[in-house]
């Protein structure tokens, strides 16, 4: 059996992006996800002599967009490029990118994997048009094309072999996805395929200086299929240096099913690509102010909002980050800070009853019925003491849930829901209680402290949870100590 703890992975990651614009890349075609095959397109889409592509500005703002947040040098002059290898899925038969002009230079993304980040650095960030589909599966004798997906705007995120692991593999990928989806520029969902990796992958010995024969395992669309493919491919590389055999240059893909990679081609170089700037797209520059608008509307990023939440308002590491993960649950809870300064009650609240709950009905945050200001009115009657928060968390939330618009206050009233605080109302349920449990009361007062517990348990459950344990905790040390 090899020993692979002398071997060193090097991986790079090329991403795409489709970007979440109406239209597609160089036309007005639609871009909707879904559509009837071919019903998408336009003479500009399947490449009729005579037609000309324009340029969709909403896709160079998102790769700027995408850029600045990933810290790299915005190219202020760009052109487009055509990409000579052939596409059997693009009707001009070649595809329009960027080659010598990526809009995005440099630049890095921080990944945490375990306890420690890493800063994986970007070569390029460049705009390009996707291909269509072939479909092997439609016609038993001839492959199908779908071309409705042909032009749609994609970045292509490439990153430098600084990745050294299937778990930093993961971890990089996580954040990208966080990213797109925090800066609105492409939804993330890769199970519908608007993002999608390439992993580019070699072994060395460690303390080589030198990369091994790189290995392309293209289009991955999930990340833990990314994890098995680097898993699958790392096995397979080291294994072929054990052996003394040679490592060939390849296109390879994986077969989910079967865990393992297969050849599709050996690898072209750059030079196989043909690049020659589109001479239908004339070059376009990038002013400064342009850029400077793009950069101001930027929203609050993941960390920013860590640090925000964890130095202003005082939450724990873990409740911020886990808060933060989603930009829409960050919102929300931004939100319902703005009506509530209990700060740690409110990330409980999010992170306990409306976290259970958008769990358990497979919602999303935009999907919860009950407003922000709402819920905070209801965080500040548990706070107040009108409501114990296993009454407020269950029975009151779950009233909400089916009328939204109803105050907390008012339906705690309707659904006789507020705390007992009133000694007089509670001293009667006490005294029955101490009376059922005439011997515990012997061993409380013989030192056995822990049956308070108990009492203050069986108060609760006679008057339905509405008597205020504060309260009750007192009238019954009181009542223990005569």
């Amino acid at each position: 059996m090899a020993d692979e703890s002398i071997y060193e992975i090097v991986i790079g990651l090329e991403v795409h992006a489709q970007l979440l614009t109406r239209s597609k890349l160089f036309c007005g075609d639609s871009i909707e996800y879904g559509a009837p095959p071919n019903t998408q397109v336009s003479p500009i889409t399947l490449g009729h002599p005579g037609t000309l592509p324009k340029m969709n500005k909403k896709a160079i703002e998102h790769a700027i967009r995408m850029g600045l947040a990933c810290h790299c040098e915005i190219e202020r002059s760009n052109y487009f490029a055509r990409k000579n290898y052939f596409y059997p899925d693009l009707p001009k038969g070649y595809q329009i990118s960027q080659h010598t002009t990526p809009i995005c230079k440099g630049g890095h993304v921080t990944i945490r994997s375990g306890n420690e980040k890493k800063a994986i650095r970007l070569n390029r960030i460049h705009l390009e048009e996707d291909a269509g589909k072939s479909l092997h599966d439609v016609d038993e004798f001839n492959t199908c094309i779908d071309y409705n997906r042909a032009g749609t705007p994609l970045i292509e995120i490439v990153s430098e072999p600084d990745l050294r692991s299937a778990e930093e593999t993961v971890a990089y990928l996580t954040e990208l996805r966080k990213l797109v989806r925090y800066l609105d520029v492409c939804d993330g969902n890769m199970e519908e395929g608007s993002l999608r990796c390439d992993v580019n992958i070699s072994v060395r010995k460690k303390g080589d200086q030198r990369l091994g024969t790189k290995v392309e395992i293209k289009n991955l669309n999930s990340i833990r299929n990314a994890k098995r493919a680097v898993e699958a491919e790392t096995a397979r590389l080291i294994g072929l240096m054990e052996k003394g055999e040679p490592v060939l240059q390849q296109t390879r893909s994986f077969d989910a099913d079967k865990g393992t990679t297969f050849s599709i081609r050996d690898k072209e170089d750059a030079d196989d690509y043909r690049y020659f700037a589109d001479p239908d797209l004339t070059p376009f520059q990038l002013d400064e102010s342009f850029i400077a608008r793009i950069k101001e509307s930027l929203p609050v990023l993941q960390e920013d909002r860590i640090q925000k939440y964890t130095t202003e308002w005082s939450l724990p590491e873990y409740d911020a980050r886990v808060l933060t993960e989603e930009k829409e649950l960050a919102d929300y809870f931004e939100h319902l800070t703005a009506h509530t300064s209990l700060y740690k009650a409110a990330a409980n609240w999010m992170l306990g009853p409306v976290k259970s709950w958008l769990n358990e009905q497979n919602k999303t945050i935009n999907d919860l019925p009950i407003p922000a200001e709402q819920l905070a009115r209801l965080i500040k009657l548990t706070d107040e003491g009108k409501l114990s928060f296993t009454v407020a968390s269950t029975r009151l939330f779950s009233y909400l849930l089916d009328n939204p618009q109803t105050d907390p206050l008012t339906a705690a009233e309707q659904q006789n829901l507020l705390q007992q605080s009133d000694a007089g109302a509670l001293e009667p349920i006490i005294d029955e209680v101490l009376l059922k449990f005439k011997d515990k009361v012997g061993e409380y007062k013989k030192g056995k402290k822990g049956v308070l517990a108990l009492f203050v348990g069986e108060v609760m459950k006679r008057s339905k949870g509405k008597a205020d344990p504060k309260v009750t905790n007192e009238i019954i040390l009181e009542k223990l100590r005569t």
